[in-house]
């Protein structure tokens, strides 16, 4: 069986510079011992990288579903380079864990185009608690942190086109 990768144990070859980013960091209140988690990691992540800590831009919304809301507030005023969406979703009893989940993709998805600039989702959609856990932090790495280095890799591919214009 081959291993699964994950963007948590990175080439840091590969990985843009951060000093001239603005970086959005929203983090959804519910579910805080995992979005607490995810969010110090990619706090750090954008540090190391150079991201100076006055260019990083933190909003904390009450859940998964108002993401797509404070990444378009962060965009539209403070002008973020990109916004790193963290949430955490876990299946329930009924149905709601699938409309927030569907929500909650199309609306960064559709956020991400109608801005031109990279929103990007860390948002954890798993069975139970003990998956969270595995992903924030635990033996699956720190999803915050793939969401850090995602948004670093794509400030980096924008100045790379902005360049070639």
């Amino acid at each position: 069986m081959e291993k699964k990768v994950n963007l948590s144990d990175h080439d840091p070859n590969t990985i843009p510079n951060g000093a001239d980013f603005k970086i959005g960091i929203v983090t959804a209140e519910w579910n805080p011992q995992i979005t607490d988690a995810m969010a110090q990691g990619a706090l750090d992540t954008l540090l190391h990288y150079g991201v100076k800590e006055e260019n990083i831009p933190v909003m904390h919304v009450p859940g998964s579903f108002e993401l797509t809301h404070g990444a378009q507030l962060l965009l539209q005023t403070t002008h973020c380079d990109a916004v790193i969406c963290i949430g955490c979703v876990i299946q329930g009893e009924t149905r709601h864990f699938d409309f927030i989940c569907e929500a909650v993709a199309n609306g960064i998805t559709n956020l991400s185009l109608q801005e031109k600039c990279p929103v990007i989702f860390s948002v954890l959609t798993t069975n139970d608690m003990q998956q969270a856990l595995d992903r924030a932090g635990g033996k699956h790495g720190n999803k915050g942190i793939e969401g850090a280095i995602t948004a670093l890799k794509m400030c980096g591919l924008h100045k790379q086109f902005r360049s070639n214009k």
